[in-house]
């Protein structure tokens, strides 16, 4: 979903964007939203995805994660060969998709529902076999938080298995400056809010069609696109792209427990092949813990439950 200045659109990260770091044309945008529609959740209990109107408004919300490649430079970057050595072209997909792993990872140890970390430029790359089942990536990047749009040049080495039995890619990298930003006292008062309200919060579709999303629900889009980080990284390969392209529905809970709990199904965008996938997740959230993803499930296609044999 891309957005005006490199912002995600409609079916996007909202902030309402994918979480890729390139920048993507509106129409490419606008299929995802398509996309989304009719790889809907017909079958699914209690969950839809809200159809786009012909006139859908594809303009960025302000706190979009920007992607960084358009369609021409997604197909070049796909064909070219990810099992490259040595020097890395910043620009090319080896790169560009590695360091969309390390926004995951980045997500996953730094993210909060008032702090989401994008990749915005990749300045330089390596690779090398570091044995015949393992290849490593060394990256020197520029990563944004979104919402402070507080930036930081970092350091990242992350590694892949290859062949049979892919574990996911072991990252390491460190951006301890995005943590500077105060954010306690909005954390504090999002979960004080959610703690003691007599009504549990429900939303649907963020974004929805048109891109939009309440200002009182961008923490819960938010929160979607940091619970989905933890599958995105899990999931990822050399070979594959993750963003985040809606949170269809995030439910929560209620717990007796020092945190907040949610039921979320999301639709991720790989943008490899450009497939929209989707996935029900459990997890919680705290100022003091963070997200805890506690389970997560990949629902079939429509295709596929129509093709499951029947029982009695």
């Amino acid at each position: 979903m891309a957005f005006k200045d490199g912002h995600f659109p409609a079916c996007a990260l909202p902030l309402k964007s994918l979480l890729v770091f390139s920048q993507c044309p509106f129409e490419i945008m606008r299929l995802v939203v398509v996309l989304a529609v009719l790889m809907g959740v017909s079958g699914i209990p209690d969950v839809t995805i809200s159809p786009p109107t012909a006139s859908a408004d594809t303009s960025a919300h302000p706190n979009s994660i920007p992607e960084t490649a358009d369609e021409s430079e997604q197909m070049e970057g796909a064909e070219e060969d990810v099992m490259a050595t040595g020097e890395l072209n910043p620009n090319h997909y080896p790169a560009r998709r590695a360091a969309q792993v390390v926004q995951h990872y980045l997500n996953t140890r730094y993210g909060s529902p008032f702090r989401l970390i994008g990749v915005q430029t990749v300045h330089s790359g390596n690779a090398e076999d570091v044995t015949d089942s393992r290849r490593k990536y060394q990256l020197e990047l520029s990563v944004n938080d979104i919402i402070s749009n507080t930036t930081q040049t970092c350091s990242a080495e992350l590694s892949f298995t290859k062949g049979k039995g892919q574990q996911p890619p072991e990252v390491k990298a460190s951006c301890e400056e995005l943590l500077k930003i105060d954010i306690k006292a909005q954390e504090e008062a999002l979960y004080q809010k959610y703690k003691t309200s007599q009504t549990l919060m429900s939303a649907q579709y963020l974004p929805d069609s048109h891109g939009h999303i309440k200002p009182d629900m961008e923490p819960f889009w938010h929160l979607g696109i940091l619970a989905s980080s933890f599958i995105m990284l899990n999931e990822s390969t050399e070979n594959t792209l993750y963003n985040v392209a809606q949170v269809a529905n995030i439910t929560q809970l209620t717990t007796e427990e020092d945190h907040l709990e949610f039921d979320c199904h999301t639709l991720l965008h790989e943008m490899v092949s450009q497939e929209i996938i989707h996935w029900k997740m459990l997890f919680t959230w705290s100022p003091a813990e963070g997200v805890k993803v506690l389970q997560m499930k990949r629902l079939p296609h429509r295709h596929e439950r129509e093709k499951s044999p029947k029982t009695n």
